[in-house]
């Protein structure tokens, strides 16, 4: 009977500590046991927010998978969202959006863009930000305005209703560079 030992020399020595430190390094890159991530972060509750830089991440990922170009943050694109997003709340309504004064044309002239071009998708009910961008993206509409060739930039805002069955309201805008 013949058996045969294998010995750890330095190339397999090497090899398995490569290893090892590769599983370390991936180990810190995982989240903590019990923390959620910020895109399955249940929002229906006071003071949440949407992650923003998650958001455009996501949605920045989704567009160079479909051959878009990614998406910036912008700081007016964001109060445009937000004031969206706090009157549908507060009209416990999505149609707070067509309102004279809060339609996104209207709200763009307010902060000092009034010829940028802009879509916006609003919505309620989705409780993450995972769940808002599967609805997007399975709704054509939606989706269209998420992939629109001509935006650059983007503000996303999010808004409470405790009271509401839909309990959170969405405002995503896309816009062009500004001029």
């Amino acid at each position: 009977m013949t058996t045969f030992t294998r010995r750890a020399g330095p190339t397999r020595l090497a090899g398995l500590t490569a290893l090892a430190l590769g599983a370390f390094a991936l180990a810190g890159c995982l989240p903590e046991r019990g923390v959620t991530p910020p895109f399955y972060q249940d929002l229906a509750r006071d003071g949440a927010a949407v992650d923003t830089a998650s958001a455009v991440q996501m949605i920045s990922s989704y567009r160079q998978s479909n051959g878009r170009g990614v998406l910036t943050l912008d700081p007016v694109l964001m109060r445009a969202a937000q004031r969206q997003a706090d009157a549908m709340a507060a009209a416990n309504d999505v149609r707070a959006s067509l309102a004279r004064g809060n339609t996104l044309a209207a709200r763009l002239t307010e902060a000092g863009e009034p010829k940028t071009y802009a879509v916006e998708n609003v919505s309620a009910g989705y409780r993450t930000l995972a769940e808002a961008f599967s609805g997007w993206r399975d709704s054509p509409k939606h989706n269209a305005v998420m992939l629109d060739d001509k935006a650059t930039r983007m503000g996303i805002a999010t808004a409470h209703a405790p009271g509401s069955k839909y309990r959170v309201f969405w405002s995503l805008v896309l816009a062009a560079p500004a001029p």
